[in-house]
């Protein structure tokens, strides 16, 4: 399957000079709500009101019940049909030597809100939601749960106006490497096999907590991933164990794509 031209994306990307990967340091305004989300997924048709919905937190609507606004649930809901359907239908083609156990236990290990709120992070989905107040003093735009669920809601408005082949183009381009990883015995232990791989060629790794915010009871840790003293990746988590698994897995995957490019 062709790859999309993504020239289209803002101009206000900007790369970050320690880790090497784009970030968007913005909050959409409510006029432009989704444009920017659509250009990075490479989506060339301005996005209409499915997208809009697929970005309002429930919280938003409660808070906010004059705006006449449905929150994402109803795309949630088919956004994670949709996610499943894709996932099964690529692992089934592309790993036909996989018995049905093995294939389910690998769709479970990818479509999960780990790895659906990192994916979402990398995008910067949060900062394009509607949030209630609450929900915003309180870290929601980087919380796992609500990335998570968002994510699934832009894939469901993504397949109602652009298609399938649209919405499967977005999803695989987002998820094949952590497809790739899961295929080669990857199921969680990020932190092991970085190690291992940073062994083999006596490359030192050493993390750190970065941020924490949030209340004690729901609390968002972001981890730094360092290689002989550099930040190679970030990773989000409610727990820091959980934050440097997503870290590592950041710098395991980008490590591939290196390997691949070379």
């Amino acid at each position: 399957m062709g790859q999309k031209n993504h020239s289209s994306m803002p101009v206000s990307a900007k790369t970050d000079g320690k880790s090497g990967r784009k970030r968007y340091g913005f909050v959409s305004s409510k006029k432009d709500l989704g444009l920017n989300l659509a250009k990075r997924l490479g989506l060339d048709v301005p996005p209409n009101r499915l997208f809009i919905t697929a970005l309002t937190h429930p919280s938003y609507v409660f808070e906010n019940p004059q705006s006449g606004r449905e929150n994402n649930q109803r795309l949630e809901f088919l956004g994670d049909a949709i996610l499943d359907f894709v996932v099964a239908e690529y692992l089934y083609l592309n790993y036909p030597e996989r018995p049905e156990g093995e294939l389910t236990k690998m769709r479970a290990a990818v479509v999960n809100e780990t790895t659906l709120a990192r994916k979402a992070h990398e995008i910067s989905l949060g900062q394009e939601l509607l949030l209630g107040k609450g929900e915003q003093v309180s870290g929601g735009r980087e919380r796992p749960s609500i990335l998570a669920d968002a994510w699934e809601a832009v894939i469901g408005a993504i397949y109602l106006q652009y298609g399938f082949q649209e919405a499967r183009r977005v999803i695989l381009e987002m998820l094949k490497p952590a497809i790739e990883g899961v295929a080669q015995g990857n199921y969680g232990d990020y932190k092991t096999m970085l190690q291992e791989k940073a062994q083999r060629q006596e490359i030192e790794v050493s993390y750190q907590i970065l941020v924490e915010e949030g209340p004690d009871h729901n609390k968002s840790f972001t981890a730094g991933v360092f290689l002989q003293g550099k930040l190679m990746g970030k990773g989000i988590g409610r727990t820091k164990k959980e934050a440097e698994q997503h870290a590592a897995q950041q710098v395991l995957e980008n490590w591939g794509k290196a390997n691949d490019e070379s």
